[in-house]
């Protein structure tokens, strides 16, 4: 379809509109529509912890009213006249960012996420000034850069997730050279995070072990998500069996938790890399990394 350069659009989404946690219905409006940008029906949208943290103000930059959702799945009702990526009809997704500067070192290295003008797809400031919202909502116009096509032959309401969960732990194993068929990981933590990265890293033919503070999870982990053994971090004895067998560790847990019983699973520069959003101070005795040769980690998103 042709362009869509138009005024404001309205739509409804789900709101929190304080720290309560609840959601309500909220009416507003889109910011205006451009050459480049994309007007998206939204068919689906994953929920990420981090909007969990959002919604509640866990980390005390929340604005409000504040439609969240950031693993947005949907379909193109409309393209402006410089989209050329896009056609009407066609399923895309849309993830955490939906601008940036496009002329500082990050941009120029199609690394946006660490652009320090980016803007997130909600709870932050449009160029224009609009306040942007989320893909709990019926519809949002992104510009074209910032949206993805969804192959043909997936299944959209599967495919949402994959745009934080399973971008958050496949890039770093892809970053930090960890994606050698054949290596031994572990996923501590089996939430949302956790479950994609059983299955990124079993698409890699790694041999997972999923770490956890209990056996609840144990049928989940080894006979639905296909891990190849699950350890309880209570268990004394099979910590102890465990130690330097891993390559690597993707911590996901979302709380604060300590570091030292699980760096000591990590072979000779073993790799554990901090993946949850945690708003209280980690600890760690650092001779525990030193003299294991270990790498303490953040993530590459």
């Amino acid at each position: 379809m042709g362009s869509i350069e138009v005024a404001e659009r309205t739509t409804v989404g789900l709101a929190a509109k304080d720290p309560s946690g609840i959601l309500t219905p909220y009416t507003y409006t889109l910011r205006n529509t451009g050459p480049d940008d994309v007007y998206i029906k939204i068919h689906y949208c994953g929920v990420c912890h981090s909007d969990l943290h959002q919604i509640k103000n866990d980390l005390g930059m929340s604005n409000y009213p504040m439609v969240p959702g950031h693993e947005v799945v949907g379909e193109v009702l409309e393209v402006g006249s410089n989209v050329t990526r896009f056609k009407v009809g066609e399923i895309v997704g849309v993830g955490l960012l939906v601008g940036c500067c496009k002329s500082c070192r990050a941009c120029d290295s199609e690394i946006e996420q660490y652009c320090n003008k980016k803007i997130w797809s909600y709870n932050d400031v449009y160029t224009d000034g609009k306040i942007t919202q989320g893909g709990f909502a019926e519809s949002t116009v992104v510009e074209q850069k910032f949206v993805v096509k969804i192959p043909e032959g997936l299944a959209p309401e599967q495919v949402a997730p994959l745009l934080c969960a399973g971008v958050t732990v496949y890039s770093p194993l892809s970053h930090f050279g960890l994606k050698t068929p054949g290596l031994r990981g572990g996923i501590l933590g089996l939430g949302g995070v956790g479950h994609m990265g059983v299955k990124v890293a079993k698409a890699f033919g790694h041999h997972v072990t999923v770490i956890s503070s209990s056996d609840k999870k144990k049928k989940e982990a080894l006979e639905d998500l296909g891990a190849d053994s699950y350890l309880v971090s209570s268990d004394t004895v099979g910590m102890q069996e465990a130690a330097d067998s891993l390559d690597y560790i993707i911590d996901t847990v979302p709380v604060g938790h300590p570091l030292e019983p699980y760096l000591s699973l990590l072979k000779i520069d073993g790799k554990l890399i901090l993946m949850g959003v945690i708003n209280t101070p980690l600890q760690f005795v650092t001779p525990m990394v030193m003299l294991g040769n270990s790498q303490l980690l953040l993530p590459h998103q």
